[in-house]
């Protein structure tokens, strides 16, 4: 968020302290959705990925781009509207 004020030559729309909170709120709530899902017995008995097996699926490729997409879409929104 604060590169993206800076690279179009405005003030970054957030200060350190907040960029902190921001960093902190977003970090509690990915761990807590790793931290509520259920261990399973099946993840145990699971065999390994190969070695020549991607370790992004094209699935996670195209939910990454859409994301970054959407959110580079509302912040330059935010930036210059």
């Amino acid at each position: 968020v604060g590169s993206a004020g800076v690279s179009s030559g405005q003030d970054s729309p957030l200060k350190a302290v907040q960029m902190l909170w921001v960093n902190l709120i977003m970090d509690t709530f990915a761990s807590l959705a790793l931290a509520t899902e259920p261990p399973t017995e099946a993840l145990l008995l699971r065999k390994p990925y190969g070695r020549d097996r991607p370790l992004i699926s094209r699935t996670m490729l195209k939910n990454i781009l859409g994301h970054a997409a959407y959110q580079l879409f509302i912040i330059f929104t935010l930036l210059f509207v």
